[in-house]
């Protein structure tokens, strides 16, 4: 059984605008989760993040938090297959 796994999460509340995507990637850079995250239309961000299981669920509770300007109010969590990701990025 591999040690890695694959979230995807829909993080809403106030968290476009306040620097949300950006520390995304720097909490997951320090964690060496790989992946991506970007806003979507309604408000919401989503991110999609696979590394270890220790480091994912440091990862999805932060993510709850998030930088200091943000209000998240929910996180949708769902679990996908393992990709061949080699970085964390922001898509724009």
């Amino acid at each position: 059984m591999s040690s890695q796994k694959r979230i995807k999460l829909i993080i809403h509340g106030k968290v476009q605008g306040v620097g949300y995507r950006f520390s995304v990637k720097r909490k997951a850079d320090s964690l060496g989760i790989m992946g991506y995250v970007k806003n979507l239309h309604d408000g919401s961000v989503f991110t999609t993040a696979q590394g270890n299981i220790l480091a994912l669920n440091n990862f999805i509770k932060w993510c709850y938090i998030g930088p200091k300007e943000a209000l998240v109010s929910n996180i949708e969590k769902t679990y996908g297959e393992i990709k061949n990701f080699n970085e964390f990025r922001i898509v724009y």
